[in-house]
């Protein structure tokens, strides 16, 4: 490895090849757009394809059809085109088809400010289609995460047979940052092979993971694939037990593997009064603030989320017990602050929060902080 200044969607890009990518189909869309340029440039390079689509819808349409076919596949935005995306992200949800989607969040609603930076999707890559369904979200706060979470979400979307996204920002999209990436491949471009013959082949059927092997279009093995709930052969069902053991199933598959897809981070929590929670660039003002408190003598520890969705509930509530203050800065109006006051309660914590375009300044936190200790801001 050798240091070098790369740019985060470089970076995100360059952990999509290390991840095992060979398939990007998408669109172009600020602040995102690096990332399809550097993968249309070094895809061809290890016998991958890259297509532009004619829109966002096809983009993961094409996406979802490549890893059918055996390949890892991702595609990138930014929300006005996440937004078209959502219906397909729920059929690859019913299908359990593994896919990768970046969005590189800009200040929305609408076309909004293209340039800006916004963490306004935080609630749309849980909720935004239809139905009850889980989903894995990342957030990478540098440069170095980029890439690290790019590779960590292909491998949770081929182990937990899921779509991920990875939610950035414009400023983390868009920095430069002085970097080791290791070079080469971190996991596998092919998918695990199914051990067993075609005949006993159950797409859908039951694992000790819950989570049942993939096998690729063209290898032999014939299913069926629906948007429609299905029994395990992947035809469409009516039958409640079917359907019931499958919502079931998708949901145990997550929620029993918490440890290993819940990422967190914290520092100073040991002997703290006082804590933030921080994800994406805002994390970035946050750690500096943490700091600048501590020099004037208050505990404040940090906790960093680099798994938004499934939340840490459990990481939260362990350092909530016995602090009085939690402030949680971000670009939006409370989106994780509101999951942080159903688990700590509203009245341990502080939203600081800025929808303008502009990033949230460590001095701002600060104030925050200094305020509801009684000192002087």
């Amino acid at each position: 490895m050798a240091a070098e200044l790369i740019q985060g969607n470089k970076s995100c890009a360059r952990g999509a090849l290390a991840g095992g990518c060979r398939f990007f189909g998408g669109y172009p869309i600020t602040p995102s757009t690096e990332i399809a340029e550097v993968l249309a440039h070094e895809l061809p390079r290890v016998e991958g394809k890259f297509i532009q689509m004619e829109d966002e819808i096809a983009s993961i349409a094409a996406i979802i059809g490549a890893s059918v076919g055996g390949l890892k596949s991702m595609t990138a935005t930014s929300g006005p085109g996440f937004s078209l995306m959502q219906e397909n992200i729920g059929y690859a949800a019913m299908a359990e088809i593994p896919c990768v989607i970046v969005n590189v969040q800009r200040l929305g609603p609408s076309t909004g400010r293209p340039t800006s930076p916004s963490q306004g999707d935080v609630m749309q890559a849980r909720f935004g289609t239809h139905g009850d369904h889980p989903i894995i979200v990342l957030s990478p706060t540098s440069v170095r995460e980029c890439f690290d979470l790019t590779v960590k979400a292909f491998d949770f979307s081929e182990r937990y047979r899921t779509p991920v996204i990875l939610l950035m920002d414009e400023v983390i999209g868009h920095m430069r940052e002085k970097v080791d990436l290791p070079t080469g491949a971190l996991l596998p471009a092919e998918r695990e092979s199914v051990g067993v013959p075609p005949e006993w082949y159950q797409v859908y059927g039951d694992s000790p993971t819950d989570v049942p092997q993939l096998a690729s279009f063209g290898h032999g093995y014939r299913f069926h694939i629906t948007g429609l709930h299905h029994d395990v052969h992947g035809f469409p069902t009516n039958r409640l037990d079917e359907v019931q053991a499958w919502t079931d199933r998708v949901f145990r598959k997550i929620d029993n593997n918490l440890d290993d897809i819940v990422l967190t981070q914290a520092e100073w929590t040991d002997d703290m009064d006082n804590l933030v929670v921080a994800y994406g660039c805002t994390y970035r003002s946050a750690r500096q603030a943490v700091k600048m408190a501590q020099e004037r003598g208050h505990k404040v520890g940090l906790l960093k989320l680099q798994t938004l969705w499934p939340f840490a509930e459990a990481q939260i509530e362990a350092l909530a017990a016995h602090i009085a203050h939690i402030f949680v800065p971000e670009l939006n109006l409370g989106h994780i602050a509101m999951e942080v006051e159903r688990i700590a309660g509203r009245k341990k914590v502080h939203r600081l929060n800025r929808i303008d375009g502009e990033i949230i300044e460590p001095d701002e936190i600060l104030f925050s902080i200094l305020e509801q200790q009684g000192g002087k801001p």
